[in-house]
């Protein structure tokens, strides 16, 4: 079964000199999950994410109608910073990585099954 890895972080975490060594720490995490996730034959996809002054929102309206929106939707300090896309037996399994993916202080992983096609 297939599962998301959303790893969330505070939207200030790599800000400055201290928040850049941080990140070159858990980016150096984050390669090694990824070569763990690799050998164990689950890992289907992944990737780390720009910021959010990258992002731009398509909002569907009434009738069709769409607007455009500098920014991610939600209104939030966390900002999704990228994800795995992994492919493991239930969602034990699925927990079990998603307790191994690193962040700082206020980082979250949402673990969600992805519809089956």
């Amino acid at each position: 079964m297939q599962y998301m890895l959303l790893v969330y972080e505070p939207e200030d975490a790599w800000e400055g000199e201290a928040g850049q060594a941080a990140m070159q720490v858990v980016v150096a995490k984050h390669m090694a999950l990824a070569g763990e996730l690799a050998a164990q034959g689950v890992l289907l996809s992944g990737n780390g994410l720009q910021g959010t002054a990258t992002a731009t929102t398509v909002v569907m309206g009434e009738g069709g109608a769409q607007t455009l929106h500098d920014g991610p939707f939600a209104e939030t300090r966390e900002q999704l910073g990228g994800y795995y896309l992994i492919d493991v037996a239930d969602l034990d399994a699925a927990l079990a990585w998603g307790r191994k993916v690193p962040g700082v202080p206020g980082a979250k992983c949402e673990v969600r099954p992805v519809i089956a096609q």
